[in-house]
């Protein structure tokens, strides 16, 4: 079962409950027993840039084709 973060509106607190997808949103007593709470989205960032070189690919274009016909970035 997946675990979702959520923030009580009474108290403020923060907490995880395991719950099945369904109920995601439904509102999750918080451990103090308040029952306004809201499920928190989880935040997800990823930085950086790949580069033509990191993915096996030169300046101008794909490299030429390999055993795998040139579609990944193999060491061929």
């Amino acid at each position: 079962m997946p675990l979702y973060e959520y923030r009580c509106r009474d108290c403020d607190t923060r907490f995880d409950a395991r719950r099945p997808m369904a109920e995601a949103d439904a509102p999750a007593p918080c451990p103090d027993g308040h029952l306004d709470t809201v499920r928190l989205l989880a935040a997800f960032s990823a930085t950086g840039r790949a580069s033509a070189g990191s993915l096996g690919m030169s300046e101008s274009g794909p490299p030429a084709a390999g055993p795998c016909g040139g579609h990944c970035a193999c060491a061929h």
